[in-house]
């Protein structure tokens, strides 16, 4: 049997299921905070505020077209110089990365205690300047997740847009 959505009860049994701290801090955050797995992995220490209680998330999915303004062909965030006319781009670039959102969070109780323990425990792993809460990557987070769930024994979720069963 699958479904398209986890009920509160299973949510807590999915974490219970996780056998270590990282796993069971991730899956916390994902179904606390409702944000995305790529969200979540770029969670730095920094984006936490104790004092205030609250995480500052960068929405990372960005649906904006770029286009060369020189000859208005399609353009990928990542080209520095347009495939069809070769101009520079810096600009268009420039104006696909201001156009990303933050939101902050409330952190419960619970949740501000994992975080504190994980971090003493060294959980955080630094990656060139930033220190990131997890150091894992989308497809080991998607392992975790589905082990959990498995351990648990938690329904397969069905995509209700897709139909394709995780």
């Amino acid at each position: 049997m699958s479904k398209a959505y986890l009920e509160p009860e299973e949510i807590e049994k999915l974490e219970e299921a996780a056998q270590y701290l990282r796993d069971r801090l991730l899956i916390r955050l994902l179904f606390h905070l409702g944000c995305r797995v790529s969200e979540a992995l770029g969670i730095t220490v920094g984006d936490i505020d104790f004092s205030r209680g609250t995480v500052t998330i960068q929405h990372l999915k960005a649906r904006i077209k770029l286009a060369c303004n020189q000859c208005g062909a399609r353009l990928g965030k990542s080209h520095s110089f347009c495939p069809k006319c070769g101009a520079a781009v810096k600009e268009a670039v420039a104006k696909e990365r201001e156009h990303r959102r933050m939101r902050t969070l409330p952190l419960d109780d619970n949740t501000l205690t994992m975080l504190r323990d994980y971090i003493r425990r060294g959980g955080p792993v630094r990656q060139g300047i930033k220190t990131l809460l997890f150091g894992i990557s989308r497809h080991r987070a998607w392992q975790i997740i589905k082990e959990c769930g498995e351990s648990a024994g938690l329904p397969k979720l069905v995509n209700p847009a897709t139909g394709k069963v995780h």
